[in-house]
């Protein structure tokens, strides 16, 4: 696996989407607040998310540049929507918000991770 992003455009769509989500975040639309009641994250640390959104955001636009860093926010956000997955599937909400959203941003994520750091495999 390399450390350097190749090609870097899959790590640019997944901040542009993950800054995206924070930005409808701030004022979450219906299908945001469904998810998030549905899993039964509390109302006082939906900021919380937004903060992490923008964080893995600024991670991964860095690390197109500096090696090392872009691997691990990418990993990160996987992570953070493996952890996303696991909330749904405990809590029993599988609704479309869990198919489309959650799901979907789990593939982005290691769909991006695959395409820029695997082929030095």
């Amino acid at each position: 696996m390399t450390l350097t992003a190749d090609p870097w455009w899959p790590q640019a769509v997944l901040a542009a989407v993950l800054a995206g989500d924070a930005a409808l975040s701030v004022r979450p639309p219906a299908f945001i607040r469904a998810c998030l009641h549905g899993v039964g994250f509390p109302e006082d640390w939906w900021w919380s998310l937004i903060a992490v959104k923008l964080l893995a955001a600024a991670g991964l636009v860095a690390g197109i540049q500096a090696a090392g860093v872009g691997a691990a926010a990418n990993a990160g956000v996987v992570c953070y929507f493996l952890a996303a997955s696991y909330a749904h599937i405990r809590a029993r909400f599988l609704k479309t918000e869990f198919w489309v959203n959650c799901l979907g941003m789990l593939a982005l994520s290691l769909g991006a991770l695959v395409v820029s750091y695997a082929p030095g495999i």
